[in-house]
């Protein structure tokens, strides 16, 4: 919907139609894992539509206040609602619950430990990917809203939630992420020199400069250790490498990820586990790494690294690990929810609800760690449920829509025999920027993002059979105002009638079937 909008020019009404879905259209711009890309059926032709980057050319209108899109308060009541919420962690679970809530007219309240809001969108992605002004932007939009964030305030600690129960709060959405590094699970990781992902890209992201030095070892292969080692090479590592024990096809960052890292010198040693870190006079000195070779398919269908017994050092200043991250429930976990072993949150997979009823949950603390789309769709979910919970006698599942849908046949899909072949936009870079922690990614010039726009095949779109439309006008309720019309077709007006004018052409019939149906009852 909103690529034909911007085919048209019509951006404004395209970002309204994004948010409806999606608050953060100018992040998931710049850093969603384009799940949507992957399924535009444009890509079994030639090449997918560039839709993230026609997205960010949309929101980027919300960094200017002139062009910005407030949405209007929308419930049932017509008047804002009374009943406090309370949220639990101002990520992008937490901030979309907020942004939903708010957009219902409901008071809400986003506490978040860290001095921040944005969780790891803040604090866990670097700002050469996602601009602080951009992330900002967006949750200024919540402010206008009038959603209330109070950080540096951690709940279980600062606050509990039974204290904030007696503060009134009805309501309350957990969405604390999962911001603690997991453990490489090596001897020598308590030497000064060693790092968790997650913990250096937050001390950067907060304006701090870890002592690295010049040489750099990164251990995983996901996006965060992409991240990671691409900060690394900006605080100043010289020699930086990627650590990971199977190959590159095996990877499960990015495939641009990769090859951006590659281009700005980072150094990948493939088949390589981590097997001691080694050091002097307590200081990070070398990383010794067993060389693998991949073996028959695990449960996941990944081929399992075997170790061949062959070893290599690797002399560095600094080990990052980028292997995992985990919930820190902090001072929580006391509230009487159930967890899981690996400290994420049990609740009911319909409606979010904890074993605490007026306690919901969504995001990474109940996953794991996901994409940020992942969690800004869980935000919705969560918002939706205590809309219902906090208003007595409604039910939490009945009528509400699970989001469940049916995909596409691509191998079906009618393909417009003339459609436009133009091949797809590719966006620029700044030079200058390269190798800096601002965005050397250029968006699309408006020329660019007609042109792309232009190239969706609109294979999801949806026609009206002609012999089947009875004209009961349904779509025109269900659709955007003014969206649809409906005209009455005369293929042969000299066969058609006016209302009033009816009985003329009906009045022989019935005269016809009323003898008819005499007839029949005197011959029984």
């Amino acid at each position: 919907g909103y690529l034909k909008l911007a085919a048209q020019g019509r951006y404004t009404d395209a970002l309204e139609l994004i948010k409806k879905e999606n608050p953060f259209p100018a992040v998931c711009g710049r850093i969603c894992n384009k799940r949507c890309e992957a399924e535009c059926t444009r890509g079994s032709v030639d090449e997918a539509v560039a839709i993230d980057e026609v997205k960010r050319f949309i929101a980027d209108h919300d960094m200017n206040e002139a062009t910005r899109f407030i949405p209007k308060m929308v419930n049932q009541i017509g008047r804002p609602y009374t009943e406090k919420i309370a949220i639990i962690g101002a990520g992008p679970a937490g901030m979309s619950c907020a942004y939903y809530l708010a957009n219902k007219g409901y008071p809400v309240t986003v506490f978040d430990r860290n001095p921040v809001p944005g969780g790891m969108l803040t604090l866990g992605i670097p700002a050469f990917r996602l601009e602080k002004d951009v992330l900002n932007a967006e949750i200024d939009i919540l402010r206008e809203m009038g959603v209330e964030f109070r950080c540096g305030v951690e709940v279980g600690k600062d606050v509990t939630i039974q204290q904030l129960r007696d503060e009134g709060y009805k309501g309350f959405y957990l969405a604390i992420g999962a911001q603690k590094s997991a453990p490489i699970g090596v001897p020598g990781e308590e030497l000064e020199g060693v790092f968790g992902g997650i913990d250096f890209l937050r001390k950067v992201n907060l304006g701090g400069k870890p002592a690295i030095g010049t040489k750099c070892a990164v251990i995983g292969g996901g996006n965060v250790a992409m991240d990671v080692c691409r900060t690394a090479v900006r605080c100043g590592a010289e020699d930086t490498y990627i650590i990971y024990r199977r190959s590159q096809a095996e990877m499960p960052a990015d495939e641009e990820e990769i090859s951006e890292a590659m281009a700005e010198g980072v150094k990948f040693r493939f088949l390589s586990a981590p097997v001691e870190i080694i050091g002097k006079d307590g200081k990070v000195s070398a990383l010794k790494v067993e060389r693998m070779e991949l073996g028959e398919p695990d449960a996941n269908g990944r081929r399992k690294p075997v170790g061949t017994g062959e070893y290599e050092t690797i002399e560095v200043d600094s080990v990052i690990g980028a292997v995992g991250q985990q919930v820190d429930l902090g001072g929580i976990a006391p509230e009487g929810m159930t967890f899981n072993k690996n400290g994420t949150v049990v609740i009911d997979p319909v409606t979010g609800q904890t074993t605490q009823n007026d306690i919901f949950a969504g995001g990474d603390f109940v996953t794991g760690p996901k994409f940020a789309i992942d969690a800004i769709a869980a935000g919705r979910v969560g918002a939706e449920s205590l809309h219902r919970f906090v208003n007595p006698g409604q039910s939490l599942t009945l009528g509400r829509n699970r989001r469940e849908f049916i995909e596409l046949n691509k191998e079906e899909a009618v393909i417009p025999i003339g459609f436009d072949n133009a091949p797809r936009q590719v966006p620029g870079h700044d030079a200058a920027k390269a190798k800096t922690f601002s965005n050397d990614r250029l968006t699309f010039t408006e020329e660019q993002i007609r042109k792309e726009a232009s190239r969706c095949l609109g294979c999801g779109a949806t026609e009206v059979d002609e012999n089947q439309c009875i004209g009961c006008g349904l779509c025109t309720t269900k659709c955007e105002f003014d969206a649809i019309h409906l005209s009455r077709d005369l293929p042969d007006a000299s066969k058609m009638y006016k209302a009033e004018d009816k009985m003329k052409a009906i009045l022989p019939y019935t005269l016809k079937r009323e003898i008819k149906i005499i007839k029949n009852r005197k011959n029984k």
